[in-house]
């Protein structure tokens, strides 16, 4: 059985920036920020690690009753971000996915920073949920690489009993993170380049493969055979 686990946001789809915009009310309205003041990066991320960061630089306690009301602020005003902005699926997303779940010998699953709520109301959005069955996500971990371990957990104990995971495991990003965080599972790896990084800035990654959309699912597909 092959492990296919895939990033969201520059991988699988854009939000037209519904996800910073659900961020930047949340601090308003719940600790008083008007404004960010520092550019955070978010890209690659973990939703838990860019919150930690805007904290920190506003002078909010990185504490755990923080976090979670954060957390429930931002939950709270997601669906209305997605709702206000124009985002939209990827190009080649949807033939992909039909082309991996169709093989019996293939899991589909979620690598990504979100929290496992704001990644289901995304993908629930642009009508993508429905493929996938487990994941690893940014609730508990600060770093990618503890994501990455956790998402590869809940693939063997999603296949338990279907079949031992003796095949690929597949990661697929849009950012150096993505990859990186591959390489710790022993991942094969797939940098596409529909996110902020250029195909030049991946190409430093080494990935397996590299590739401008995933509407070239006939390079990814290769490292199944």
């Amino acid at each position: 059985m092959h492990i296919c686990l895939l990033d969201i946001d520059g991988t699988l789809l854009l939000t037209g920036g519904a996800g910073q915009t659900a961020f930047a009310e949340t601090l308003a309205a719940e600790f008083g920020i008007p404004e960010i003041l520092t550019k955070v990066a978010f890209a690659g991320r973990s939703d838990r690690a860019i919150v930690a960061d805007l904290f920190r630089h506003h002078g909010v306690a990185p504490s755990e009753s923080n976090w979670q009301r954060f957390r429930a602020g931002y939950l709270n005003r997601l669906e209305a971000a997605l709702a206000k902005h124009r985002g939209y699926v990827l190009p080649g997303v949807g033939e992909l996915l039909t082309l991996l779940a169709a093989r019996d010998d293939v899991a589909l699953g979620l690598l990504t920073g979100n929290v496992r709520e704001g990644a289901r109301r995304k993908l629930v959005h642009y009508d993508l949920w429905h493929w996938f069955a487990f994941g690893g996500f940014g609730d508990d971990h600060l770093e990618r690489n503890d994501i990455a371990t956790a998402a590869l957990a809940a693939a063997k104990l999603h296949v338990n009993g279907k079949s031992p995971v003796h095949g690929e495991v597949i990661v697929i990003g849009d950012t150096l993170t993505d990859i990186a965080c591959g390489r710790t599972i022993g991942a094969r790896c797939v940098a596409v380049a529909t996110g902020h990084a250029s195909i030049q800035e991946l190409s430093g990654g080494r990935p397996d493969v590299l590739v401008e959309t995933l509407e070239d699912a006939a390079s990814i597909l290769d490292l199944l055979t």
